[in-house]
């Protein structure tokens, strides 16, 4: 199941587009506080950290130190950049487009 197969897909279509209208860091600072939580934030943040350091080949405990994920959250994410939809490397490759 995929999150387009969801009944809130309207809902969810009605977020994204939300997060589009966003324009500067300032002003996604202040709508992801307000409508997540700190500890939501800093799991989806250290998910594309465990991204970009899988990209870069580096191992599961070295990435588990740098950036306190569990192995369960990197073999997940892991899992995501080989078999998933391609979301993270959309990402990765617009931030650090060198790489």
């Amino acid at each position: 199941m995929s999150l387009e197969d969801l009944e809130f897909k309207n809902d969810l279509d009605i977020l994204f587009k939300a997060i589009l209208e966003l324009q500067t860091i300032e002003e996604c600072y202040k709508f992801f506080e307000d409508i997540t939580t700190i500890n939501e934030l800093k799991a989806i943040s250290q998910r594309i950290q465990v991204a970009r350091m899988l990209r870069d080949k580096k191992i599961y405990i070295e990435i588990a130190e740098k950036t306190g994920a569990s192995t369960a959250t990197i073999s997940r994410v892991n899992k995501c950049l080989n078999y998933g939809k391609g979301g993270y490397n959309i990402i990765l490759d617009r931030i650090y487009p060198n790489k």
